[in-house]
């Protein structure tokens, strides 16, 4: 196109209502992102913009200094400002505050997160029309300083407040105007979900800020000297809303070295632990945030299981362990109430997902363990040292979940399969070593291998001594079946 055309296209947009110009902004936004017609969307927003928010004249260029040369400084800005806008650092810088409270998750939230996902589409509102001079403002600071530049900061803060007030305008409890049209221009409804939790934070920086740097590193067990400190903390009128205490709860959490501890706060306010005064304080909500970051952790678990992720599933144990102790023996829950119920709910995913993983071990360990007779063996065959250590990992798994079985509803399960696997092992370890000292002579390297898997499995359910004296076993029957064969 010639510069005639970009005028034509100028004039043509800057009639459109102003409606329409928004809608045209947000759809070829969304087709940069998504890769398709880059070049005319990149041309068409380019002249919007200029048609939607007109550029103030640039000041008078300075004589020409040979030293500085002016031209290629004003042709970088712009490249500069697009390829950070490009880049994603403009909305990260922007909503850094967010950043704690901030959850991949797709599905329902729990109080205290924001969707990950729905900071693009406020990012984009606010250059169209939330905040599209302080927009602005921010964008041009972006390009021309670092991000942690003082000029930054300040556009920033300016560009944070505006955010807050236009989205507290929008979704606030004094809201006016037309707002389903407003909102749908925003994105979809999950986005909007997030869109008064985004202005609540951003509203209250200072404030979570002060209580960030009030909190120790890290808060090894919530007792009641730490208690006492964390409530003097958060005794701040702004957070203290029921709106703002389930953020000011998950900052808390972040530095409980045992999260599930935080329903403490709720027990210690209501001065007891029966669940009916618990949750008629405004720090009932902490038994909320806690349960629903278990079943969080549980699914965390359930999809660990099912793509055979065993190595911290340890870890993970442990922390369901401890929260539904915690839960079960701080709180007195009824089963009943919608609390002892999600409990409930809780402990029965759990247990569903170890029981069934539980339950398959000893067939495998039976399938690379069993006997075979010598013309069912094929020449060259072995037992395959990738499904040895996959099979390893889950008998650490139940020897793992041995730890934790009671409070998770797995020990019946787990002390049965546990007892089988070492008696079965055991035997056929032996009678693997004795099946050494004879045998068909094609059938000895699958022999072989069955034997290491053994010794492998043996070192997990007795430990290495065990291993290490069924290892000079098998060495020994080698040994003799060598000499055999020399002697005959």
């Amino acid at each position: 196109m010639g510069q005639t055309a970009h005028e034509r296209l100028r004039e043509y947009l800057g009639q459109l209502p102003p409606n329409a110009q928004s809608l045209l902004m947000r759809e070829f936004e969304r087709a940069i992102e998504r890769g398709q017609d880059v070049a005319v969307a990149t041309l068409v927003l380019e002249q919007l913009r200029k048609v939607v928010r007109p550029v103030a004249p640039a000041a008078p260029a300075p004589s020409a200094d040979p030293a500085r040369p002016q031209p290629a400084i004003e042709i970088a800005r712009p490249q500069a400002r697009e390829e950070r806008r490009q880049s994603g650092d403009g909305p990260r810088r922007l909503f850094r505050p967010l950043d704690p409270f901030l959850t991949d998750s797709t599905g329902p939230l729990r109080p205290g997160q924001i969707r990950r996902a729905s900071l693009l589409p406020v990012w984009q509102w606010l250059g169209r029309e939330g905040a599209p001079e302080r927009y602005a403002e921010f964008e041009a600071a972006m390009a021309v300083s670092s991000d942690s530049s003082r000029e930054v900061e300040m556009a920033a803060r300016k560009l944070q407040r505006a955010a807050a007030d236009a989205l507290m305008n929008l979704v606030g409890p004094n809201a006016t105007g037309d707002r389903q049209r407003a909102l749908a221009r925003i994105g979809a409804p999950s986005v909007i979900e997030d869109l008064l939790p985004i202005g609540l934070v951003l509203q209250n920086r200072e404030a979570l800020d002060g209580l960030n740097g009030r909190l120790p590193g890290i808060i090894r067990v919530l007792g009641d000297s730490q208690i006492a400190s964390v409530t003097e903390a958060i005794n701040v009128p702004s957070l203290q809303t029921p709106s703002m205490l389930p953020f000011a709860l998950s900052l808390v959490m972040q530095r409980l070295a045992a999260p599930w501890q935080i329903i403490r706060l709720a027990t210690k306010i209501a001065a007891s632990d029966d669940e009916i005064r618990v949750a008629a304080t405004p720090f009932g909500v902490a038994v909320t945030i806690a349960l629903n970051d278990l079943a969080g952790l549980a699914s965390v678990l359930r999809a660990d299981i099912r793509r055979g992720h065993f190595s911290n599933l340890g870890d993970t144990l442990k922390t369901l362990h401890d929260g539904v102790r915690g839960l079960r023996t701080e709180l007195d829950l009824r089963s009943e109430s919608n609390w002892g119920k999600q409990l409930t709910a809780i402990r029965a995913d759990i247990s569903n997902a170890l029981q069934s993983e539980i339950d398959s071990v000893p067939g495998r360990v039976r399938r690379i363990l069993r006997q075979r007779a010598d013309k069912d063996i094929p020449a060259g065959a072995g037992v395959d040292g990738s499904e040895v250590e996959e099979v390893a990992a889950l008998i650490e798994f139940v020897a793992v979940c041995r730890n934790y079985a009671s409070e998770l509803a797995i020990n019946e399960v787990t002390l049965r399969t546990y007892s089988d696997l070492q008696q079965y092992v055991e035997k056929a370890t032996e009678a693997l070593v004795q099946s050494l000292r004879s045998g068909d002579a094609r059938a000895r390297a699958y022999r072989q291998s069955q034997v290491s898997a053994a010794i492998r499995f043996c070192h997990v359910l007795f430990g290495n001594d065990y291993a290490q004296l069924m290892s000079r076993a098998a060495e020994n029957a080698m040994n003799g079946e060598r000499k055999s064969s020399r002697a005959g």
